[in-house]
């Protein structure tokens, strides 16, 4: 029988209350479980001592016969000091997508060019005040 410490919830409407519990894989997240080894409040503070509490001891006891934790139950082992957890690291999390990145693309092909555009119209003006100047010149010699 496959075995798993995990959260079982509790509380009512957005008043979440969880018991970590050893229970069989297949039954229901809500459902029977063997044994109850304590309890998550995520409503308290993160430093409140009581926002999670496990007995060590069964915890030890149900790693030893074979039981996996979930991510979270992990965490809560691992910040107790029974089980380590290996830190996960996923590079590619923070990349952004394929959409993002096109139009990322896109918005620095615009901005080159306004940028084009924007040395373009310096340049011209430097070059028409000479151009009226002469127009100015011709217009009074004739």
């Amino acid at each position: 029988m496959a075995l798993s410490m995990r959260l079982s919830r509790g509380g009512s409407k957005k008043r979440p209350y969880y018991r970590i519990v050893i229970a069989d894989v297949r039954s229901p997240r809500d459902g029977r479980f063997i044994e109850k080894i304590g309890t998550y409040n995520p409503l308290l503070a993160k430093d409140d001592e009581k926002r999670v509490e496990i007995d060590t001891d069964r915890a030890k006891h149900w790693l030893s016969v074979g039981a996996q934790p979930t991510d979270r139950v992990a965490r809560f082992l691992d910040a107790a000091g029974v089980k380590e957890r290996a830190a996960r690291n996923n590079p590619n999390k923070a990349e952004p997508g394929e959409k993002a990145k096109e139009r990322a693309e896109e918005r620095a092909e615009k901005a080159k060019a306004a940028e084009e555009a924007a040395a373009e119209a310096k340049a011209a003006p430097a070059e028409e005040p000479a151009a009226e100047e002469a127009a100015a010149e011709e217009s009074t010699e004739g």
